[in-house]
């Protein structure tokens, strides 16, 4: 291993190092120590320790240790929680031995403890996008001191909408800083930010991302669609993998599923958003240990989850982007480990799991999803293949043994064996063909010989085949395959039965020949339904030919073609087109008289404007009539015929018993009062107003509405 610092090379060799991966020998070359990187590389190939020791010289240069932690040195953006802290936990025992403090800031975590972790001083800070930019809001960080900015999984950060946080962050730091930025795939929008925010950076790219996910076996499993929850526990069963992640779209599937699982008896955890950190973190924490062996979750746990054990992924729905399902696979796989990568397919999503797969230049195993004697004889392979069977008895054992040939014969011992084997598993789940389903559905075999029965009570007394056909396979002891056709007519109904059952069911009737007070007939020929006469008309239905006193019509044949329309003959009485007066002869139309309307109207021609572009002039607004100002006054308003004029009331003054008249003046007319408010001038409210405010001359307070 070509390490400069001895701290890093100690640290790998402890972790049990031997060669370093292709990524990190790439990142690791002397040449690139002060470039800034763009790579891509397929997840599980080793990025966390290959950017670590990528900015070791940045951040250590000629020294084998760091000095006094106080502001950051490096920064190292995730973009979820769980890979932050995974990338924290990989970083602190590489850069161990050099003495480093590392510190978290991400979303779910007090922030008065990370900001305490930073007051405190710090080397390298791991942080989520949106928690970073809070702290650098608040002024609790410091990076002016920052010499390497690492973006992990990029193409996530986008795809989630950090692009405004990843700018803003990057903005703050010194503009002297390396930027190495990380990717499984550099998608346009990767490339763009890596133009701006890069320097002459060198772009490198593994031999293994030209060949996806060489260690994992991808199988595409066809269930039929009623039968993919079944699949998922059987597809479980059937590999028995020490850690398995289920992949699902919502975190109502993952709610669903867990509990399906854990009612079945797996030892299962969920994984999705809405959980907080530390429910997050318990969860990771059961798998790692051997508590759990199945994860459900959503796309949360795509990026950033590293378990050493992980051996299948099951997509229990498709991912939506072939991205997303590189990134769910790669979780298995890793660091040179075999794993398997299930997609359960039921018939409808068929087309998009083949567009995902050739979006993501993968090729895929078909095959049906293991059937329950498929994942029982997994089990027996399994047990005879313990390596309990070659191991000699030890001197502990010896006499429980003995005591047990003594007392049990060996088929009693190997049954007994069985038994408690199959009973610490759940048992498979019974699959159906998937080509049953819709579309797929294969063709019904002939009915084969089969008896004609005439069952008393057709429509006319509300008989159905959804009815009858229950109410003859329990009476008769049938299944739904002994029946075939079913007529109903008028007054009877007709039901064909297999002849093979027919003895069978005259048995169960005993002699009876009815079926709840229906009689049941056997005939001797298929009844002649085509010629049955059809139910007469009772008003519910488009029935033609029994409505009223109409004939029914006669077949087609029967009616003459009228012909084509030139040999028509035209109608006597119709007066030639030439007759007609001519458009020319009419009335004009500014003579026509009539009251109101547009143009053209009372004596009013139309005259079209000259450029059609143009709007119309404005219509003048005529004036009112002073009959009508004063009617818009109730003051000035003079009495109809046979009407009195009555003069508005005044406000009570006080000491007044009731209310009087307005004065007038000799002339008859009315006193004027102050101006109205500004506003609606003629409102009575306004009015009232101004008369209370020089002691009279308002209206009385008119009536409530009612309801208030």
């Amino acid at each position: 291993m070509n390490i400069v610092k001895t701290a890093l090379a100690d640290a790998l060799k402890a972790r049990g190092y031997e060669s370093l991966t292709q990524v990190q020998q790439e990142v690791s070359n002397p040449e690139l120590e002060q470039s800034d990187l763009l790579v891509s590389a397929q997840t599980g190939s080793g990025k966390t320790v290959g950017f670590g020791l990528a900015m070791a010289p940045t951040l250590l240069g000629d020294d084998e240790g760091f000095g006094q932690a106080a502001a950051p040195l490096a920064l190292v953006i995730a973009p979820t929680r769980e890979l932050a802290l995974q990338v924290k936990r990989e970083l602190s025992w590489l850069y161990q031995g050099a003495g480093a403090h590392l510190a978290s800031t991400v979303g779910g975590m007090d922030m008065r403890d990370e900001r305490r972790a930073l007051d405190r001083g710090t080397h390298i800070v791991v942080a989520t996008p949106g928690r970073l930019r809070d702290h650098i809001m608040r002024g609790s960080i410091n990076l002016s001191e920052v010499r390497a900015v690492v973006l992990d999984e990029a193409d996530e950060m986008l795809d989630l909408g950090f692009r405004e946080d990843l700018e803003f962050i990057l903005g703050e730091t010194p503009e002297t800083r390396r930027t190495l930025m990380f990717s499984a795939t550099v998608p346009k929008g990767i490339a763009r930010l890596a133009e701006t925010y890069l320097k002459d950076h060198q772009r490198i790219t593994t031999v293994a991302e030209k060949s996806q996910h060489a260690d994992i076996d991808y199988q595409l499993l066809a269930v039929s669609q009623r039968d993919s929850e079944n699949a998922i526990i059987n597809v479980l069963r059937f590999h028995e993998a020490p850690n398995a992640l289920v992949f699902c779209n919502t975190r109502a599937m993952v709610n669903r599923l867990t509990t399906r699982l854990s009612n079945r008896g797996f030892s299962v955890v969920a994984l999705s958003g809405e959980l907080s950190q530390a429910e997050r973190s318990n969860a990771l924490q059961s798998l790692r240990d051997g508590r759990a062996s199945v994860c459900v979750a959503t796309d949360v746990a795509a990026r950033g989850i590293d378990l050493p054990k992980l051996d299948l992924v099951v997509h229990a729905e498709l991912p939506n982007s072939h991205e997303t399902l590189l990134h769910r696979s790669g979780r298995t796989g890793r660091a040179g480990r075999h794993g398997v990568s299930a997609l359960i397919v039921p018939p409808k999503a068929r087309g998009k799991a083949m567009r995902l797969l050739r979006s993501a230049k993968l090729t895929a195993e078909e095959l049906n999803a293991p059937s329950a004697e498929a994942v029982r004889g997994q089990d027996e392979a399994r047990m005879l293949g313990d390596a309990s069977w070659n191991e000699t008895v030890t001197e502990a054992e010896a006499t429980p043994v003995a005591n047990l040939l003594e007392k049990f014969s060996p088929e009693q011992l190997a049954a007994a064996y069985l038994r408690l084997f199959h009973s610490r598993h759940t048992a498979p789940e019974e699959l159906s063909d998937p080509g049953q389903d819709k579309g797929n559905r294969r063709e019904r075999e002939p009915f084969g010989p089969s008896v004609w029965f005439s069952v008393a009570g057709g429509r006319d007394a509300g008989a159905e085949p959804r009815r009858l056909l229950p109410m003859l396979c329990k009476a008769g002891n049938l299944s739904k395959d002994d029946l075939g056709a079913i007529r109903v007519q008028g007054k009877e109904s007709f039901v064909e039965l297999r002849q093979s059952s027919v003895d069978g069911f005259l048995k169960a009737l005993g002699g009876a020949s009815e079926v709840e007070g229906s009689k049941v007939t056997q005939l001797d020929k298929a009844p002649d339904i085509a010629n049955s006469p059809r139910p007469k008309f009772d008003g519910k239905g488009p029935r033609r030919d029994d409505r009223g006193d109409r004939k029914p019509r006669g077949p087609r044949e029967d009616y003459k073609s009228r012909g084509p329309r030139e040999d028509r003959k035209p109608r006597e009485d119709r007066k030639p087109r030439d007759d007609y007066k001519s458009r020319d002869d009419r009335k004009p139309r500014e003579d026509m008289g009539k009251k109101g309307g547009g143009s053209g109207y009372g004596g009013k021609p139309s005259t079209p404007p000259t450029d059609w572009n143009d709007a119309p002039a404005p219509r003048a607004k005529k004036p009112k009539p002073a009959a009508n100002k004063a009617a818009s006054n109730p003051s000035q308003r003079m009495a109809r015929p046979g009407e009195e004029h009555v003069t508005p009331l005044k406000r009570r003054k006080s000491g007044d018993s009731k209310p009087y008249a307005g004065k007038t003046r000799s002339d008859g007319e009315r006193k004027k009062g102050p101006p109205p408010p500004k506003g609606r001038a003629d409102s009575k409210k306004n009015r009232a107003r101004a008369a209370a405010a020089k002691g009279g001359g308002g209206y009385a307070k008119s009536k409530p509405r009612k309801g208030n």
